[in-house]
């Protein structure tokens, strides 16, 4: 982002973004900026922060070190904040960023601490199919999170996203960069688990807004859905499609996917765990009590957008002649 692209002038209000450096974290972060934000960008590797200092004016963006299993860290992180946002979450557990270290306790510990410091506004990343009683520990994880922040913060704002896309995103690239070498993709559990993905930009959009005050806080959470509801196989066939590649869909039974879930967790970055398997038996869309309330991406007045207007912009790259296979295929 240029100057040219910030919509209001830089001010005196501070916010401190936890795990700002991420895939949604960078979408936040410029979000914010072009609101006119300073922000502290609170990281466990601010030298790795490095790619957020363009999205925003010179001095406006400013990458601390914090990590929410130590208080004191984050504690620091959050000192002087008119607002604070927490983002930090993780798909897989290893070593000692476990969920429940860091999707439980985590939140409670940026809760306490924003709190402490008299934080006014709280916003907390959260998922759909975070759930006390679900059989995942992801999702139950997720839940305890929750539950942590309101408990210090009644009038948090909880978000509740489905699977995000964008450029960067860990599910439509994960299946595209597949499709260039694999024979098959796995459809586990017969590809019919529903998603209703959602764009980054505008989960960022409704971050920026809850910070400034224009969401109102609660115990009941917002739930962000894209403007379809698509299995898993549709996704699929879509990447694919979009790719220009030809793949076989292989079915892959729950039972067997969770146990090669278990073996390949065991990896570093593993692309698939038991626990994953587990929340792909339940749909990730957005609820009808969600829609009933208005806590949802139109509720709050924005359109969502579609998967077509933004994927082939980044997925282009997995096609055999990259972008210009475009002009192959329309010939």
């Amino acid at each position: 982002m240029t100057m040219a692209e910030v919509r209001r002038p830089v001010g005196d209000k501070l916010v401190t973004v936890f795990g700002g450096s991420g895939f949604i974290g960078r979408h936040v972060v410029r979000a914010l900026a072009r609101d006119g934000w300073r922000i502290r960008v609170a990281v466990r590797r601010p030298d790795l922060a490095g790619h957020l200092q363009p999205l925003g004016g010179v001095g406006q963006i400013v990458a601390v070190q914090a990590n929410v299993r130590f208080p004191e860290s984050v504690a620091r992180a959050v000192q002087g904040a008119d607002a604070v946002v927490n983002l930090v979450g993780i798909l897989a557990e290893s070593g000692k960023q476990s969920f429940e270290a860091v999707q439980a306790r985590g939140p409670s510990v940026v809760a306490e601490a924003a709190r402490a410091a008299g934080v006014g506004r709280f916003v907390q990343m959260s998922a759909i199919g975070a759930d006390r009683a679900s059989r995942g520990l992801y999702g139950r994880s997720k839940a305890a999170g929750e539950e942590a922040v309101l408990a210090v913060y009644p009038d948090a704002v909880i978000l509740r996203p489905s699977v995000v896309f964008g450029p960067e995103d860990a599910f439509f690239n994960r299946f595209a960069a597949m499709a260039r070498y694999a024979p098959a993709l796995p459809l586990i559990g017969g590809g019919r688990t529903l998603f209703q993905p959602v764009f980054v930009g505008d989960v960022a959009e409704v971050v920026a807004l809850a910070v400034s005050g224009g969401v109102k806080g609660g115990p009941q959470a917002y739930e962000l859905g894209g403007p379809e509801v698509l299995s898993f196989k549709a996704i699929l066939r879509y990447v694919l499609k979009t790719t220009g590649r030809r793949r076989l869909l292989a079915p892959v039974p729950f039972g067997l996917a969770r146990l090669k879930g278990r073996v390949l967790q065991l990896l570093p970055n593993p692309p698939l765990t038991a626990d994953q398997v587990t929340m792909l038996e339940t749909d990730n869309v957005v609820s009808q009590e969600a829609r009933a309330a208005g806590r949802t991406l139109e509720g709050l007045g924005l359109a969502p957008t579609p998967i077509e207007a933004i994927a082939p912009t980044y997925l282009w790259r997995f096609r055999k002649a990259g972008q210009f296979e475009r002009t192959r295929q329309e010939a």
